[in-house]
């Protein structure tokens, strides 16, 4: 029984670990259940100025890298395209729905080195702070190239405060 005992300690611990995780992200879901649907792309957008793909890592709230979103596909890591039109920046992850940030949401696009689960080299991951309802966010992403082109066709969005 002395050698047991250990055991049981630890895979109870495990257990309750677990559950804790998973009543965290229920009520995480929960907080954000309230938030209006994500934009969708609309039906007519200009050419696109810029493409690109990579990885994208998080949406946070707005200076908060550790606080998650967990909102309609945004709680999970995923590959994803980017492009840039004229009337703002369309976000494709894997599986899920276009995500379109229209130059009227955006507040800022700027490079970042950690979130919540991701740091790398300095200024390696996008950051693209915008307004989703009545929160602000940042939409972290890590493109496969470089991000210089990026950025410059996003300074020609005119919504960008």
């Amino acid at each position: 029984m002395d050698r047991y005992l250990p055991s049981i300690i630890v895979g109870a611990l495990f257990v309750l670990a677990i559950a804790g995780m998973y009543l965290g992200w229920r009520a995480r879901a929960r907080r954000d259940s309230g938030h209006t649907a994500l934009p969708a792309m609309p039906e007519k957008t200009g050419a696109v100025r810029y493409e690109a793909s990579g990885l994208y890592v998080a949406t946070t709230l707005l200076e908060q890298p550790l606080e998650r979103v967990a909102l309609h596909g945004l709680g999970f890591r995923s590959r994803a395209s980017v492009r840039v039109y004229r009337e703002g920046i369309a976000l494709e992850l894997t599986g899920q729905e276009p995500v379109f940030l229209s130059r009227e949401r955006i507040l800022s696009v700027q490079r970042a080195t950690w979130t919540i689960d991701k740091a790398v080299e300095a200024g390696g991951l996008v950051v693209i702070s915008w307004r989703l309802g009545d929160r602000d966010v940042d939409t972290y992403v890590r493109f496969d190239g470089d991000t210089e082109a990026f950025l410059a066709a996003t300074d020609e969005l005119e919504g960008i405060a």
